[in-house]
């Protein structure tokens, strides 16, 4: 199955941020494939489930630890 995403959703990927448009479930014995369009390149790539994660959005709080974490490693 694939479900388009509307709106796209802002990830990190290994390769940097961008915009999740895509998502391809090919069923509960296989991981799902994350098609994301890079916000520095434009490049259209696939990810598997493991390497997206939501990107921090502060409006709604979504993902703070992240950086909170970071924030610690450059104070010390």
């Amino acid at each position: 199955m694939i479900l388009q995403l509307n709106p796209a959703i802002l990830v990190e990927t290994p390769l940097g941020q961008g915009q999740a448009i895509f998502i391809i479930d090919y069923g509960m014995h296989q991981n799902s494939c994350w098609i994301v369009a890079l916000v520095e390149s434009g490049i259209i790539k696939h990810f598997d489930c493991n390497d997206v994660v939501l990107a921090t959005n502060y409006t709604y709080g979504m993902n703070l630890t992240k950086h909170k974490s970071e924030r610690k490693k450059n104070n010390e």
